[in-house]
């Protein structure tokens, strides 16, 4: 039997929502528009970028969403290659309850609605890329909350979804966990407040780092 835990990235194994918000304001700003208060992006983190635009911009056309999300992507990447970008660093805690969740014979996982190259950025930097079997990113799979990512990590990893749990900090990810039929971890530390979290499926709500290799050991 295989046991898997799949993460979500922004908000669950890091906070990146610094660079996130520096990235939607350039991109708004770069098209001449006003951009979105930082509460509004916070909540957008996780989906696809050309749904994120669509909510942050609602009145808009499918063309302009698609070209904020493009100078998004320019945007981040140019204020990471200048080194204007803080370091999204993994929150307190989170290598020991990986190495923990490895040591008990968990297989691991993210589902993130990073790009590829984004999310190998992020876990190279701190040096826990191979700790993970499989990877799915927004370059591959429809914007959560469909169940795509999920369903492709256990298809990988050779997991039922009886034995998968998805852990992150949106609705969105709730809510995708829910779609794939495996149970849903909240995290406290992310950017939708617990009431949220609930209200999409979670199981659990988990308070901070320390209490999460335990309540993913829980039946």
């Amino acid at each position: 039997m295989i046991r898997l835990a799949i993460f979500d990235c922004d908000g669950t194994l890091v906070d990146s929502q610094h660079n996130i918000c520096r990235a939607v304001e350039e991109a708004f700003d770069g098209a001449r528009l006003v951009p979105p208060p930082r509460p509004a992006i916070r909540n957008i983190v996780g989906l696809s970028l050309v749904e994120a635009m669509r909510i942050l911009l609602p009145g808009a056309d499918n063309a302009q969403h698609q070209a904020l999300a493009d100078d998004y992507k320019a945007a981040f990447f140019r204020l990471r290659s200048t080194g204007a970008m803080a370091e999204e660093p993994l929150y307190d805690g989170m290598i020991d309850t990986l190495e923990t969740l490895r040591a008990n014979g968990w297989a691991l996982g993210v589902a993130t609605g990073k790009s590829d190259r984004g999310l190998a950025h992020v876990l190279t930097h701190h040096g826990i890329i191979d700790w993970f079997m499989t990877l799915q990113t927004a370059d591959r799979h429809p914007s959560k909350p469909h169940p795509s990512m999920i369903e492709t990590a256990m298809a990988d990893a050779g997991a039922l979804a009886a034995d998968t749990v998805m852990i992150g900090d949106t609705s969105f990810d709730m809510a995708m966990a829910r779609a794939a039929g495996t149970r849903a971890i909240g995290v406290a530390w992310g950017y939708h407040p617990a009431d949220e979290l609930i209200a999409a499926g979670a199981d659990v709500i988990v308070a901070d780092v320390a209490g999460l290799a335990h309540a993913v050991e829980a039946p």
